[in-house]
């Protein structure tokens, strides 16, 4: 099948299967998978021009509702969590998308970005592994259902098996802005940075972030596809709108593997799991940074 604006041709089912493979392990720590199936996209299909970041923000709308639903319906999506994530990274998003565009239109320093941001999230999540490993293996069952204490302008406070975790808005406001920036430039919606930092620096169970990272996810990476489909009004002789037709092939593989993720993560190793990500992450990530050099 050929897709127009990626410019590649390739058989559908293999970036099917790549992204319900990717989402299904991804979702269970929060991140939809996108971070993961934008090296795929550009180094195994060969879709390189900037829109492929585009494309990427669409595959997260199509995929991370799926996940959302079922950390709604076990009682374990913490909306205010969600709103403030989201607040946060929006302007980010659009900022990253312009500086995609005007900047980084180059693939090889596209990827040394890419590189660069995929070692660092490695290096949170090893860091998160080794001083959180407690947390990580809360034990699953309705005893995770989640509740919220205290929602101020300036504090959430979030019970959750007998404990309680508080976050000044400020300084999530702030570290979501950062991601946003981030996640704009490379594609995801910024769950895979997001995630390890809830976690390793404000405390939170991976089993309440999941959901939130997920959800903020999708509305940032909403904002990302009209951010792109404004700027492809304003730089004809690039091409930086999403391939719609990749996007819904990949959105459908990842809407079932977050779905299913999502429903079998209280049963699987969450340290395990996260393991398996970094080293896809390091690997990845030093291929990336490396590349320029060779």
């Amino acid at each position: 099948m050929y897709f127009p604006t990626a410019e590649i041709t390739c058989n559908p089912f293999i970036p099917f299967f790549i992204a319900l493979s990717v989402s299904f392990f991804a979702s269970m720590g929060g991140i939809s998978g996108g971070v993961l199936l934008l090296p795929f996209e550009m180094s195994v299909l060969g879709y390189t021009n900037p829109s492929v970041s585009a494309t990427n923000h669409f595959y997260n709308i199509l995929a991370c509702p799926a996940g959302v639903y079922r950390f709604w319906k076990e009682g374990r999506l913490i909306l205010p969590l969600v709103t403030t994530i989201a607040v946060g990274t929006l302007p980010g998003v659009f900022i990253g998308a312009v500086i995609r565009v005007t900047l980084l239109p180059d693939p090889s320093y596209f990827k040394v970005f890419a590189g660069t941001v995929l070692l660092y999230i490695a290096f949170r999540m090893v860091k998160m592994l080794k001083n959180n490993s407690k947390r990580l293996q809360a034990s699953p069952g309705i005893d995770n259902v989640s509740s919220v204490t205290e929602n101020s302008s300036s504090r959430l406070t979030i019970l959750f098996q007998g404990d309680s975790y508080t976050v000044e808005k400020h300084k999530l406001m702030f570290l979501s802005l950062c991601v946003g920036l981030i996640g704009g430039v490379y594609g995801i919606g910024g769950g895979a940075i997001m995630s390890p930092f809830l976690i390793s620096f404000f405390g939170f169970p991976v089993y309440i972030v999941a959901g939130a990272t997920l959800m903020a996810t999708a509305i940032t990476s909403l904002g990302g596809v009209l951010s792109f489909a404004l700027l492809s009004t304003w730089f004809a002789g690039i091409s930086v709108a999403p391939d719609i037709r990749l996007g819904i092939i990949t959105g459908l593989g990842g809407m079932l593997g977050i779905y299913f993720g999502a429903k079998c993560q209280k049963y699987v190793s969450v340290t395990l799991i996260k393991f398996i990500i970094v080293a896809i992450l390091i690997v990845v990530a030093l291929r990336y940074i490396t590349q320029i050099f060779l």
